[in-house]
This record gives C-alpha cells, sequence and structure tokens, in this order.
C-alpha cells in the first residue's frame, strides 16, 4: 500500500496519540484478525483495511518511523536520507495468518512465526521456486486396539474442526492425507494437503511385524508333552487351539486369516510357544519329577555334546 496521502494512523488503529508499544501491539492484533482476507473471503474493502492497519501498525511500531511521523506528519516517508517506498503486504510470501503476523511482530526484535501445524512440513517459502508449499504434516497418536479395528480423530485445522477416519490395520508411520485441509495462502484462497502421521503405542502382548501378528503362547509343561486343547484370546476375542504333543519351546502355532487386517484380508496370527514354568512346585509334582528322573531314557545333550567336540 502506498504511503503517499495522510492517514492518522493512531485513529487507523483505535489508539491513543501517547499509546505504547504493547497497546499498538494488542490494537493491531485485534483489528487484523477481524479483517484478515481469510475471515472475509473476496470482499476487497476488508482486504484494504487489513493494508492500511498493516502499514499503521508498521509505522508506529517503529520507534524511527514513529518519531519522523509525529514530527512530520504526511512529509513522514520523505524526512530522511534514505525514504521508504511505503508498505506493501504481499500475502504469497506467507502460509498462514498467524505466520504472518508473527512475522510483522518479529521486526520489534521478537520471534518470527512458523508452521500453523507443530512438526510438520509447514508452509516455508521456496525462493529457488518462487512458490509455497501450503502441505501440513501432523503427528496422531493412537492405541494398538485403534489401529486394529479403526477409529476416529477431531482435529483443529486453521481454526476449523476436522472429523478424521482412521481406517482399521493402519499401521505406526503411515501418513494420511486429507486433500484441502492443509495450511491457506493469505489472500489467494490456496490451501494445502494435511498429512496425519500415525504413531501407534506397543501393546503388551500383539507385535506386529510386517503383515503377521505375533504373540506368546505361554504353555505348562505337561500341555507341551502330551498336547492338550486350550483357549487363547485372539484380536477377535476367544478361540479353542490344539496343542500337539510334543510341542517344543520357540515353536510357532500359526491361525490362518486370524491375523492383522490388510486390504480386504486378513494376515495370520502366529503363536510363538513359551514354557511358563511355576514359581513353586508342590511336593506332588516334585515326587512325580523325580519319578520322571529315575526312569527318563534319553540324555537331553547327547547330540550337543557331539557337535561340540572339536
Amino acid at each position: 500500500m502506498s504511503s503517499t496521502g495522510y492517514r492518522d494512523y493512531f485513529k487507523v488503529l483505535g489508539v491513543e496519540r501517547n499509546a505504547n508499544t504493547d497497546s499498538i501491539k494488542g490494537a493491531f492484533r485485534k483489528l487484523a484478525r477481524k479483517y484478515h482476507p481469510d475471515v472475509n473471503p473476496g470482499d476487497e474493502n476488508a482486504e484494504a483495511k487489513f493494508k492500511e492497519i498493516s502499514e499503521a501498525y508498521e509505522v508506529l511500531s517503529d520507534p524511527e518511523k514513529r518519531r519522523r511521523y509525529e514530527q512530520y506528519g504526511e512529509y513522514w516517508n520523505q524526512a530522511t536520507n534514505n525514504p521508504s517506498n511505503g508498505f506493501d503486504v504481499d500475502f504469497g510470501n506467507y502460509g498462514n495468518f498467524d505466520e504472518f503476523i508473527n512475522d510483522l511482530l518479529g521486526r520489534l526484535g521478537g520471534p518470527r512465526g512458523a508452521s500453523g501445524f507443530p512438526g510438520g512440513k509447514g508452509s516455508k517459502w521456496n525462493s529457488a521456486k518462487n512458490s509455497i508449499n501450503l502441505d501440513a504434516e501432523v503427528k496422531v497418536q493412537i492405541n494398538f486396539a485403534e489401529s486394529f479395528q479403526g477409529t476416529s480423530r477431531t482435529l483443529s485445522v486453521n481454526e476449523e474442526r476436522v472429523q478424521v477416519k482412521i481406517p482399521s490395520g493402519v499401521k505406526s508411520g503411515s501418513r494420511l492425507r486429507l486433500k484441502g485441509k492443509g495450511n491457506i495462502q493469505p489472500g489467494m484462497g490456496r490451501r494445502g494437503d494435511l498429512y496425519l502421521i500415525i504413531q501407534v503405542s506397543p501393546h503388551k502382548i500383539w507385535r506386529l511385524e510386517g503383515d503377521q501378528l505375533f504373540a506368546d503362547l505361554p504353555l505348562s509343561l505337561d500341555e507341551m508333552v502330551l498336547g492338550a486343547n486350550i483357549t487363547v484370546i485372539t484380536p477377535d476375542g476367544e478361540a479353542q487351539v490344539n496343542i500337539p504333543p510334543g510341542t517344543s519351546m520357540g515353536s510357532n502355532l500359526r491361525l490362518k486369516a486370524k491375523g492383522w487386517p490388510l486390504h480386504g484380508s486378513r494376515g495370520d496370527l502366529i503363536f510363538t510357544i513359551k514354557i511358563a514354568l511355576p514359581e513353586e512346585w508342590s511336593p506332588e509334582e516334585l515326587q512325580h519329577f523325580q519319578e520322571l528322573k529315575r526312569i527318563r531314557c534319553n540324555n537331553p545333550r547327547e547330540s550337543w555334546l557331539k557337535s561340540a567336540r572339536i
């Protein structure tokens, strides 16, 4: 916006002529949010008003410019050996409203703004391509059950509440795209995409390796030796599983199509057999072990001893 012609910048911002820096900053924030083009899409009067209050803040927030303005009035901009070309807002340089506000307020020495989404790509100016990346990223934490069954989240995106459906079978590190829900280019109407980066909390029992779902299955010594039909828990609920006689520790028991949700199908559920010994044995159990020791025919280390010899 050109600085030719006199404007009472104090009246533009609605502050007294003796207003301090904090009062000027507060007045500008309030008016900027009221007249910002994103709040008034297609309203040329609001955009002109927004540029006017921005020009007023640019002058009154700078001690030297304010001194010259108060001293020379409408000729303040010519009262220097290095005259300014005026104030012009280029909305294309900013990814969202807060980025513009923080950048402008930063000229008083405050921090410059960044992306409207924490940890995201932001809306960073790419001078090499002379364009803006309006895409953004946000991390979404879900638990294991939510990742298996699917869930939903309500996110606040540029002051808009967006309902997001997270499909079943989503894995940690997955990127979900919400088209047209990213950062906004002020004054231009362009909007990028929002990418949800899914993070799944680990489960105490279930673990996902590729497309296969694993879990350790504790068995007693007699169940491993004699075999058994036992009740187990799967992600779908209880199921009956047959343990073959002579099952060894570390072997796998596979349940077809009972595992992780895939595209229109299910992966396998794989139980890894673990032996679960009690902390204490009853006298009767110990007596049976003594008898087993007496009648045992094989040496469990026989093949091991042969292989170990050099």
